[in-house]
């Protein structure tokens, strides 16, 4: 193998350039040419490629957000569009690819390097740490910090004026951000798509915070929660408390950005280093992970189809530390 590329893909996360810069300078320590691919799968069926080098990724370590850009790409889902794709690797001279993304990123991987003989491998990039095969995933680390500074924030103004604040963080289909926020917060409770909403059970805990005449409250919802999310939550508890004052605050796109933190720097820089290795070693369509400081390659299919599950413990600890 002489060269190979990198390209990022689907929701940008913190800790991906450190995982760029990881994957182009061990390829070139190794004696291999580096191409970046623009533009997740959209730019590699179009042709979006460019050289790298050591100076290509020079002073991007501590940047959020992803210097090869990303986007979605429908035309990929085609066998059509995967065999442009293919013919512009294969025009490059690119002899294995490392894809750095989520749950699309892979599924999509898998397909392409079974249809064509082109090697992927994978490094977890996304915020909502989704993927079987590693204990947490570029950009989680930094996305629950995000929003623990950002709830903390909250929660000074919602002690200063005696309120109630339902503050929505990212998790479409998962509540690990939700949960481990929730916790490093004190929120009093939190609602994840794992786990059945009992409403009921919520009022409950207001009405005994009312009581003990708590002056702030904060409950954190999953954008993916079955109630339908932060403004829905908002409907039930007024019904309830119309004499509350409630906030409802999305959190949004701010978990996605901003300076990845240490330990992601670290984690993102080892996956991409060992995501060479492995491509050199002759392994494709597996995914890089860390589990108890370990290096473990998961197959594409798996990493994808097999979500960790929510530990009963973390949602325990919201309710008896709250």
């Amino acid at each position: 193998m002489k060269k190979i590329a990198v390209f990022t893909s689907g929701g940008d996360a913190p800790g991906m350039n450190a995982c760029i810069r990881a994957v182009v300078r061990t390829a070139l320590n190794k004696g291999l040419e580096v191409i970046g691919i623009h533009r997740g799968y959209q730019g590699m069926i179009e042709g979006e490629f460019v050289v790298m080098n050591n100076a290509s990724v020079a002073g991007i370590i501590h940047q959020g957000g992803t210097i090869l850009h990303s986007a979605r790409c429908a035309e990929f889902r085609s066998k059509e569009g995967r065999q442009k794709a293919f013919e512009q690797l294969e025009k490059a001279g690119i002899e294995g690819v490392v894809a750095i993304g989520g749950d699309g990123t892979f599924t999509g991987a898998d397909i392409f390097s079974k249809e064509f003989d082109i090697p992927f491998v994978g490094t977890p990039g996304t915020i909502d740490n989704d993927l079987n095969g590693t204990d947490f995933t570029i950009g989680y680390d930094t996305a629950i910090n995000t929003a623990m500074a950002a709830i903390d924030n909250i929660k000074d103004t919602a002690n200063a004026h005696n309120r109630l604040f339902i503050i929505e963080v990212m998790g479409r289909d998962v509540g690990f951000i939700a949960l481990r926020s929730a916790i490093a917060t004190g929120a009093e409770a939190v609602l994840v798509p794992e786990s059945q909403t009992d409403t009921e059970a919520l009022i409950q805990t207001l009405k005994i915070n009312q009581k003990r005449k708590k002056r702030a409250n904060i409950i954190i919802v999953a954008e993916g929660d079955e109630t339908g999310g932060a403004f829905k939550i908002e409907e039930e508890i007024k019904k309830r408390f119309p004499f509350y004052e409630t906030k409802v605050t999305i959190l949004g796109h701010i978990q996605r950005g901003g300076r990845p933190t240490c330990m992601e720097r670290v984690r993102a820089s080892r996956m991409g280093m060992e995501a060479v290795n492995a491509l050199l070693a002759g392994k494709s369509n597996v995914m890089v992970g860390q589990i108890h400081n370990d290096i473990v390659l998961t197959p594409f299919d798996q990493a994808v189809k097999h979500h960790e599950e929510i530990n009963p413990i973390l949602l325990e600890m919201v309710e008896m530390l709250s």
